[in-house]
This record gives structure tokens, C-alpha cells and sequence, in this order.
């Protein structure tokens, strides 16, 4: 009678012990296959280089707003103190006036084969005001510049100076031209020798200033003043003409920077 454990159960033979072998169909005996389970989360190892980078940009971004803040602060700070100074103080724009202008030679020759030439001649004397009781002004040379219906006809300096606290200033300069004239120019030079007034004459002068207020001193600043109004006559013979100076008024564009303000 044949013992029914040496039959073989379909998955392999017997051995001679009649114990089933360790491996069947080629797979470890005893070992559970692996199944594929898609719900179950993959492992990611996590990378400390984004970490270190979000960091440096948070402190990146830190510091610039405390900049940027500090910044804030002392152009507020500035502000507050250049609106001190400026009602205390009360600055304001020093002031020039024409009070004498001689013509002393205008002569104007024309040539049929040669071009126009201008030689002129004059003697102008100015004054600078200074308004304020706690500014004191210091001009550089000044550059001179005379025109008569836009056409320059003399060139001429003005001596640096200094202007004192709530205290006017007389200067003098001699300025003179010769030039050749293109035909623009003496068409527009003749329009205005015909005026039965005079010719107008329009006085250009630039120059740079510092201005020092207590113990503060300010940088050098370009200035320009442009006197207009007047009226020439042309010489006779060898006696000079006095130009008009009754309603010239003198523009002055200056820009002086106490801190944040400028007046």
C-alpha cells in the first residue's frame, strides 16, 4: 500500500526524504513575490541645496529693505533739517541792475567785395545786491556777452568778488568786439539800428558762486544773469553815447542747494 504523502502535489517531484525541495518553478521557496502597489508614496531623498538658497535669498531680501529703510530715514532726517535751516534763515536770490552802460564806438562797414565788420566799444558798470542778513556770496570771474537783436556784437569779464551780508557791489568791465558779419546777422543787426528809441541791447553774464552760511559752505554753482531793457544810440564822431537804462530789469537763474532745497 503506497503512502499518499510520496505522491507528488503538482508543484514538483519528491525527493527521496519525501519532503517537498526548497525551490519550485525556479523561486525561492518560502519567499512572497513582490507585488506592485500604485498607491504607495516613492521615497525622495531631500536635497539640503534648495534649503541653503532659500536662505541666502531671505537674507539677500533682508538686507535691502534695511537699506533701503536707512536710506529713507536719512533723506527724511536732511529734509527736515534743510526746512529748519530755510524758515530760519529766509534765503534769497541775490539781485544785479545796470547803472551805467557807455557806448563808446559802434561802427558798422559794408563792401560789396569784402564781408560786413562790426567794431564796437563799451563801458558797463553793474551792481550785485545781496538781500539776505545771514548769506554771504563769492563770484567767480564773470563771462561777459553783448547782444543787439540776438546778434553778439562785444565780449568782456567782470572781476570775482565777494558779495557781503545784506551789502551791494559795484563792478565795472570794458567790452569790446570786431567781427565780420554774415548776412543773417547784419540784416538783423540794421533792423535794429533803425528803431527811433535806440537798439535794443541785451547784457549776458555767467559766472559760478559759492554761497556760506554760518559754518556751512555750499558747492560752486553755475549762474546766469541776463539783463534786458536797454536802448543804444550809436556814437557820433568820437563822443560816446549813454544807453537808456531806465527799464532794464536783470534776470538771474541760479539754482543754490541748502540740503534738499534750492531757491
Amino acid at each position: 500500500m503506497s503512502n499518499p504523502s510520496s505522491k507528488p502535489n503538482g508543484n514538483g517531484t519528491i525527493n527521496g526524504n519525501g519532503a517537498v525541495p526548497a525551490t519550485v518553478n525556479g523561486n525561492p521557496g518560502g519567499v512572497k513575490s513582490q507585488l506592485y502597489n500604485p498607491n504607495r508614496q516613492i521615497y525622495r531623498p531631500q536635497s539640503h541645496h534648495h534649503r541653503r538658497h532659500r536662505s541666502n535669498r531671505n537674507l539677500c531680501c533682508c538686507c535691502c529693505f534695511w537699506t533701503i529703510l536707512t536710506l529713507l530715514a536719512v533723506a527724511l532726517l536732511a529734509a527736515i533739517v534743510g526746512a529748519a535751516l530755510y524758515v530760519l534763515y529766509r534765503p534769497n536770490r541775490p539781485e544785479f541792475s545796470v547803472t551805467n552802460l557807455r557806448i563808446a564806438k559802434m561802427n558798422l562797414t559794408t563792401s560789396s567785395d569784402s564781408p560786413s565788420h562790426l567794431t564796437t566799444l563799451f563801458n558797463l558798470t553793474l551792481i550785485a545786491k545781496n538781500p539776505n542778513n545771514h548769506l554771504i556770496f563769492f563770484y567767480e570771474p564773470f563771462t561777459v556777452t553783448v547782444f543787439s537783436n540776438s546778434v553778439a556784437i562785444g565780449n568782456g569779464t567782470l572781476p570775482s568778488f565777494e558779495s557781503g551780508k545784506n551789502n551791494q557791489t559795484s563792478v565795472k568791465s570794458i567790452v569790446s568786439g570786431s567781427m565780420d558779419l554774415d548776412t543773417e546777422s547784419l540784416n538783423s543787426l540794421r533792423s535794429g539800428l533803425k528803431k527811433v528809441k535806440g537798439f535794443p541791447v541785451e547784457i549776458q553774464m555767467d559766472t559760478k558762486v559759492k554761497m556760506k552760511m554760518e559754518s556751512l559752505k555750499s558747492k560752486k554753482v553755475g549762474i546766469r544773469v541776463t539783463c534786458e531793457g536797454i536802448r543804444g544810440n550809436v556814437p557820433s564822431a568820437k563822443s560816446p553815447t549813454v544807453a537808456s537804462v531806465i527799464n532794464s530789469q536783470c534776470k538771474v537763474d541760479l539754482r543754490i542747494k541748502i540740503w534738499k532745497f534750492s531757491f
